[in-house]
């Protein structure tokens, strides 16, 4: 399932469809004593993790501490609310804690909490709680998220102990995992023999069939399934989204009898991906209900295509319209900022997202900010935003790494790095490029090689092309172009544009006209319609006075219809 129905779903997942079945049978045996109704209304209305500290507050005080139903939802809340912390610190203060409080708590540490804890949690409930068909759903969830196929085949092995397997909730949850985890002949074995399936076990098993690429049985599938519900169309429109197949999805869309928002951000969510803004924005402007999804769909997309404007004019619709954004629009938001360089806009923003008190702590939207603010030109601003962050990320490191290297400061970007290591945050392959473009656009030959050893040899990443455009941008800069076409003639991967590229700007900027021929030759088989490169050559010819080879050059651009496109600039004060 892709990112867009993972959003929209996850709010409605097994683990919480069934937690929420299992809040709903004690409610309706546990009476409510008179004293509790105005804290449940209370719990009803809050939003935030101060207005739930002042009901819990009012818990305590009126002595319902130990108030089963109200204690079931004030957990519930703190899922909702992100305070996993806060939900655990109530949960061991309640005296006897049933099943229904240990199976609410497992499934908020499902969503909040990384597996182990998780699991760690689920190993204490049994030693005074035996475990019911609720609580196994959530469990599953987050083996799925982590696809962690091991520990979930261990809680699979439990089930049938337990006797629970043929549960159709378990059973479904089970499929999906299997299938996430690449697993088909298991999901296709434990849905053929389900005693009983539902819509959501056939998405289920859709949805594994699309995962793993077997795209011609998900369609078989689907058109076996007795009846179908709305997710079932969206699995298949976004099935076939992630698949690249936008005129499959299409068709599936233009099918489905009751298209719903959920259909539309799919297929808008395609369109954006495949850069298609156009059909992306026709849909938008015919759906006649939009929710934040389709909204953030659509302002991201803008910004991911290099439209920014069109993304800020769209945030500022949505603004004008009073409709509150989440973290994905307020990202979309900030990358176009990025995009147009403009300082007081930039300001504007930052202020904005100040002051959403909902927001102020996430890592995602202060590595945004940052990274915002950087590219606006304002990095007294980003360093206050990174200092200030309580936990940094491996993202918040990058986007200042990256700020820094903007700005001419290449060796903070790589005390930056040292200090993220000694920190213990693990770099990916992303966090090396950009480390090792810092480098090269320092010229720090001797930095840059060692990140280049550390990568390969103590974090075992194979380097990408990517990579070695930054190496061979390096070595170039330096004048060491013989050691820059070693590093590509060695490379176990055939070089993209990037690569090569690297090295005729290398050869330009040394007049190393024979060099340059050959990188031209090379970068012409893979783009042969970017004339920036024939313009390239053409300079270089130009400062060895070989005024012949510059008209020849010239010729055969008017020949092919190459033409280079002038320079433009978004920025703004």
């Amino acid at each position: 399932m892709g990112l867009v129905l993972h959003r929209r779903y996850r709010s409605s997942s097994f683990a919480v469809t069934t937690a929420k079945a299992a809040a709903t049978a004690v409610y309706s045996v546990v009476p409510s004593s008179s004293s509790s109704l105005p804290v449940a209304s209370l719990l009803s209305l809050c939003r935030s993790l101060r207005s739930l500290e002042q009901i819990h507050s009012l818990i305590i005080r009126k002595g319902l501490e130990q108030h089963q139903v109200l204690l079931c939802r004030f957990l519930g809340l703190c899922s909702s609310l992100s305070a996993i912390i806060y939900a655990k610190e109530v949960f061991f203060r309640i005296s006897s804690p049933n099943i229904i409080h240990w199976n609410t708590l497992l499934s908020a540490s499902s969503n909040l909490s990384s597996l182990s804890s998780t699991i760690s949690l689920f190993n204490i409930m049994r030693c005074s709680q035996i475990p019911d068909h609720y609580s196994f759903p959530c469990l599953l969830k987050s083996c799925t998220a982590h696809l962690a196929l091991s520990v979930g085949a261990s809680l699979h092995s439990l089930l049938h102990r337990m006797d629970l397997d043929d549960d159709l909730y378990i059973r479904t949850s089970l499929v999906d995992f299997y299938g996430k985890c690449g697993q088909v002949d298991a999901s296709r074995k434990l849905f053929e023999t389900m005693l009983y399936r539902n819509e959501v076990s056939w998405t289920a098993m859709i949805d594994c069939y699309f995962n793993n690429g077997d795209y011609t049985s998900a369609r078989a599938l689907f058109d076996e399934m007795p009846e179908r519900n709305g997710v079932s169309w969206n699995v298949m429109i976004g099935g076939y989204v992630n698949a690249g197949d936008l005129i499959t999805a299409r068709e599936v869309f233009n099918m489905m009898p009751e298209r719903n928002v959920v259909s539309f951000t799919v297929m808008i969510d395609g369109y954006a991906k495949a850069g298609d803004m156009p059909s992306a924005r026709f849909l938008f402007e015919k759906l006649s209900t939009k929710d934040i999804f389709v909204w953030s769909v659509m302002i991201s997309g803008y910004a991911q295509n290099c439209q920014p404007s069109h993304s800020l004019k769209l945030f500022l619709e949505m603004y004008n319209l009073e409709i509150k954004p989440d973290q994905a629009v307020l990202v979309g938001l900030m990358s176009a900022c990025a995009q147009l360089g403009r300082v007081s806009l930039a300001k504007w923003v930052d202020s904005y997202v100040g002051k959403m008190s909902t927001y102020t702590d996430s890592p995602q939207l202060s590595s945004a900010l940052i990274d915002m603010n950087a590219k606006c030109g304002d990095m007294a601003r980003a360093a206050f935003l990174f200092d200030s962050m309580q936990i940094r990320d491996l993202v918040s490191y990058c986007s200042m790494m990256q700020g820094y290297s903007m700005h001419g400061s290449a060796g903070k970007s790589v005390e930056l790095f040292d200090q993220m290591l000694k920190e213990g945050i693990i770099p990916d392959d992303i966090a090396f490029t950009v480390i090792l473009a810092a480098c090269g656009q320092a010229g720090l030959i001797e930095e840059g090689n060692r990140f280049f050893k550390l990568m390969k040899d103590d974090y075992s990443i194979v380097p990408s092309p990517d990579h070695y455009a930054c190496i061979v941008d390096l070595l170039g800069r330096a004048g060491m172009l013989k050691e820059a076409y070693h590093i590509v003639r060695s490379m176990p991967i055939g070089p993209h544009a990037g690569v090569w590229g690297a090295l005729l700007a290398a050869c330009r900027m040394h007049s190393n006209a024979e060099l340059a021929e050959l990188a031209l030759s090379r970068i012409y088989e893979i783009e042969p319609h970017n004339a920036g490169n024939f313009v390239s050559i053409s300079n270089i010819y130009a400062a060895q006075n070989r005024w012949a080879d510059v008209s020849q050059i010239r010729m055969l651009m008017r020949s092919k219809g190459l033409r280079k496109i002038p320079g433009c600039t978004w920025i703004y004060s």
